[in-house]
């Protein structure tokens, strides 16, 4: 059986993650033009579908 002793070393947030590095999130992280394409589509297809099918079905 393992030993599940904790060591004041032992941290859950550094498996698996270098702690040197500078943390980063999505909004910082770069993003070219065609990501900026894609989250449009994407845009342009969620409205159709939340508006065009309730629109469709009301006979509006």
């Amino acid at each position: 059986m393992a030993d599940d002793t904790e060591t004041p070393d032992d941290s859950g947030a550094d498996v698996g993650h270098d702690l040197e590095t500078e943390r980063t999130t999505a909004p910082m992280s770069p993003y070219s033009a065609r990501d900026v394409a894609i989250g449009f589509v994407v845009m342009v297809v969620g409205v159709a579908v939340a508006f065009g099918i309730p629109l469709l079905t009301t006979g509006v």
